[in-house]
């Protein structure tokens, strides 16, 4: 697996606007894009943090990923995501050493990359995206 850097780390948020005042006001990061991602039923926000992005994520619908995972476990860390080259090689490569998939072929996520996840129950409890941006 090609895996350049981490892309970003996802956080589960109640309220976005509550979140993006205290990383903005307490921690003085600056929020650079908002997007909703209407077929993940989740709202996010973007921080950059050295290379690395941190996304808040807001669920638009509490049936959705977000919704589920906050009311199973409460706001908090959802999902760590690294940045691959060869997404789809990087997915066969996953299954072919026995991980779990979510995603079995890669889809559209925020910030127009193509992202896959990994079941937690094969990456030692980790919530894992691979996402990779086509447009470079």
């Amino acid at each position: 697996m090609n895996i350049t850097h981490i892309e970003h780390i996802g956080i589960a948020v109640s309220d976005l606007t509550e979140a993006i005042a205290y990383y903005e006001g307490v921690l003085g990061l600056k929020c650079y894009n908002i997007e909703e991602v209407a077929d993940q039923k989740v709202k996010t926000a973007f921080f950059m943090v050295g290379q690395t992005k941190i996304e808040l994520l807001e669920s638009t619908d509490p049936e959705g990923p977000i919704g589920t995972f906050i009311e199973k476990k409460g706001p908090g860390i959802h999902h760590m995501a690294f940045a691959v080259k060869g997404i789809e090689g990087a997915l066969a490569e996953a299954a072919d050493k026995g991980v779990r998939l979510i995603d079995k072929t890669p889809r559209k996520g925020a910030e127009g990359l193509h992202i896959a996840f990994l079941h937690p129950k094969s990456t030692m409890s980790v919530l894992t995206e691979l996402c990779e941006d086509k447009s470079k």
